[in-house]
Parts: structure tokens; sequence; C-alpha cells
């Protein structure tokens, strides 16, 4: 009876020792549910052996990219840290630039190693950015783009934000949502720029300046196009419909539109531009700019017909009636234009446009566009590293102001060291 009294008591003793050992064990393993802050790394990976545009090196040195931060974003807010380790140059770089205020409309939905590249790219003290964020971001992504342009007083989100769709009207929209805010913008700018989340500049902001004040732009918008194409005009000639965030469809042949008001000639071009201050104006005042942006809403990609056309209208502010092609823009490698304006993309189409590659970038720099796309962070990032750093190296040639070391994105190191200290 004793030992079945005691054999009871071991049992129970090492059923009990069990649970709290279970017990210990799923306390430590059990997830935690408490909110962590968002965190993305910049790869500072070296940069690749064949990024051979940077400036030549001695046979004992290399250039090696600055350490890279993290892109926290979230509280407490440092933003003198942020600027510095993030490399934003933060002084007007010369009188010229300080002259010409240029604004930026930059439309995003992800990627937000890639959005900060490109505005440390694009970003002066003098000019004005207005940031149109996708309203089916990413909640989290909204949220470190809002903390980020909390550092900068010139740079600020849109009003209002547009569920995007690809060739869909709130495309369109989102560029006229922001030139609303911007003309309300203590900033004096002098043209705008218009600008998606996987361009990158080629030219610095005093090319630009330079380039579009040159006798053939100094009066005029640069809105590259032509007359309509017969191939083009199912888009403006068939109504579409929109799928908020999803596709435009066409609803068929038995769908007609009406003519263009105001008898206008439909043309056809890119949708990208530069425009002038008192045609951006224009466009959000005149009845024939209303009327068509009204009539627009039913055709498809109208931002690629839109600013082009009203650019051929007499009566618009630094209208170029008999303009084409013209204006160095955007390099952009489209797949149909293969082994005629490029010879391939080193990278990968996409929508039959070339995400880059490392060895499309000298394509890209005899271009001299003001800018190039596309680009990706995550597919080929080395192209991206190469080009960055090869644009700020210029940037920083040309300032005429004192250079700070935390502008720069590389720096020549001795090759012995670099082993070391890598």
């Amino acid at each position: 009876m004793l030992q079945l009294e005691s054999a009871k008591w071991s049992f129970l003793l090492c059923l009990g020792v069990s649970i709290l050992i279970c017990s210990i064990i799923y306390l430590k393993d059990k997830p935690s549910y408490v909110p962590k802050p968002l965190h993305h790394t910049l790869r500072c990976h070296p940069f690749p052996e064949n990024c051979n545009i940077l400036p030549p090196t001695t046979p004992y040195t290399r250039w090696e990219r600055t350490e890279c931060q993290e892109l926290n974003f979230n509280n407490p807010l440092n933003c003198s840290r942020i600027q510095s380790e993030h490399h934003f140059i933060m002084e007007t770089l010369s009188k010229e630039e300080e002259d010409y205020p240029l604004a930026f409309i930059i439309t995003i939905h992800k990627d937000l190693e890639m959005f900060v590249r490109l505005l440390r790219a694009i970003y002066a003290p003098h000019n004005v950015y207005c940031i149109h964020i996708d309203a089916k971001a990413q909640e989290d992504y909204r949220l470190s783009v809002e903390r980020l342009v909390e550092c900068f007083p010139n740079v600020f989100l849109a009003s209002v934000s547009e569920t995007v769709t690809y060739g869909g009207f709130s495309r369109l929209k989102a560029d006229i949502n922001c030139m609303e805010d911007l003309v309300r913008s203590p900033v004096k700018w002098r043209r705008v720029i218009n600008l998606c989340g996987q361009d990158f500049p080629v030219q610095s902001n005093l090319e630009m300046v330079r380039y579009m004040q040159h006798e053939e732009w100094r009066d005029n918008n640069m809105t590259p196009g032509i007359k309509q194409p017969e191939n083009m005009k199912y888009r403006t000639h068939i109504k579409h419909i929109e799928v908020k965030g999803d596709y435009v469809a066409s609803l068929g042949q038995g769908h007609k539109k009406s003519p263009p008001p105001h008898n206008l000639e439909i043309y056809f071009g890119t949708a990208y531009y530069s425009l002038q201050r008192a045609f951006v104006e224009y466009v959000l005042t005149s009845s024939v700019a209303k009327d068509l942006l009204e009539w627009s809403k039913d055709t498809y990609s109208p931002d690629e017909h839109y600013w082009v056309t009203l650019n051929h209208v007499e009566d618009a502010p630094g209208s170029k009636v008999n303009g084409g092609w013209e204006g160095n823009i955007r390099a952009i490698k489209w797949k149909d234009q293969e082994g005629i304006a490029h010879q391939g993309c080193n990278g990968r189409y996409i929508r039959d446009i070339c995400i880059y590659d490392v060895e499309d970038l000298h394509w890209i720099i005899e271009k001299n566009s003001m800018f190039a796309n596309k680009f990706e962070s995550t597919s080929f990032p080395e192209a991206l590293d190469c080009l960055e750093q090869w644009h700020r190296h210029k940037v920083l040639q040309q300032a005429l102001a004192p250079i700070q070391l935390s502008w720069q994105l590389a720096t020549e190191v001795n090759i012995s060291t670099a082993t070391v200290t890598g």
C-alpha cells in the first residue's frame, strides 16, 4: 500500500514538472503580437566589376560605398540624422539653380528604397516636391514615406490620393491633384516635372535648369508627341471603363465617344513632361483644359494624350504647336524599338519596357536625357548603385558650394585597407 502511494506521488510530481517545463517552452516561443518597427535595409554591397562608368581610380585604390543605413523612419524621428546618414544635400549648390526653382511630382506605390534614393538624387532645398502615394499602397509603406517627408519643409504629400490604375484616368488625376497643391506652394517654382517611383536622374539639377533654359525650350513646354496615329485612335474613339486599382477595359465598338471638345485635334505622346508654371495654371483654370479633362475620363491612358494635346493649343502658355517628339525627357528602352533605337535590354522587359542592368548604363549616359526609366532596387540593384554614384559624383563636381562629407555616396579607398575593413 505504501509502495502504491509512493508511486502515485512520484507520478504526480513528474506530471507537474512536465507541465511546468512545457509552459516555460510555450511562453518562450510564443509569437509576439506587439507591432514591430518598420525596418528596410539599404544593402551596401560593393560596386560590380563591370561598373566602368565611375571616375577612374589608381591601381591601388577603388571606389567603396559609404556605410548604408537602415530605412527606419519611426519614432523618435531625428531629422538631422536622417538627412546626414541618408546623404541628402541640404544646401543649394549654385545661384543659377536657386534662381530657377523646379517643382517635381512623384507618384509612388512600392519600393521604399527606390523612392528614398530617387528623392535624395533630385533633392535641393530651393525646389518643391509633391509626393502622390497610391491609395492602395500598403499602410507601413505610406507611414514610412509620411515620416520621411516630415524632415523636409519643401516636400509634401498630395492632399488627395487616387487609387491608380495602369492606363486609367486615375493616373492623370494624380498629377492634376499635385498641380493643384503646387500652385498653392510658397515656392515660386518655374517648371514642373513628373516622375514615377522607378525613374532615376541622368542630368544633374544644374544641367536640367540649363537644358530647360536653352533657346529651344526657354519659352516652350516639353511634351514629346505627334498627331494621334491610326493604331492609337481606339483609345479615344471608344469608351473605356476603369476598374479602380485593377484594369481598364474597352466597352466595345457599340460605345463610341463623342468628338473632342472645342474641335481639338488629339495628339499622342509620352506621359512625361516639363511644363511652365503658366501652362499649369492654364490647365487648372481654362475651360478648354477642363472640358478635355472631363472628356478624357473614359479614354484609355489619357495621360498619353492630354498634355501633348493641350501643348498644341495655340492659346496655351508655352505651347509648341509645331512640336513633335523633341524634348529629351526620358531614356526608355521599348521592346519594339530593339535594333532601331537601342540594341536590346540587358535586364528584362516588363510591359515592353526595359528594367535596366549595369550593361545598359552606357546607353543611358549617351542619351543624356533628364531621367531614365525603369529601375528596380531588388531585381538589378547593381545598376542603381552604379548610376547613383556616377550621378552624385557629377553633381558634386559641378557644385559651387563647399562639399560636406555626408553628401558623398562613395569614397576612394586603398585596396589593402578596404580588404581588411570589408
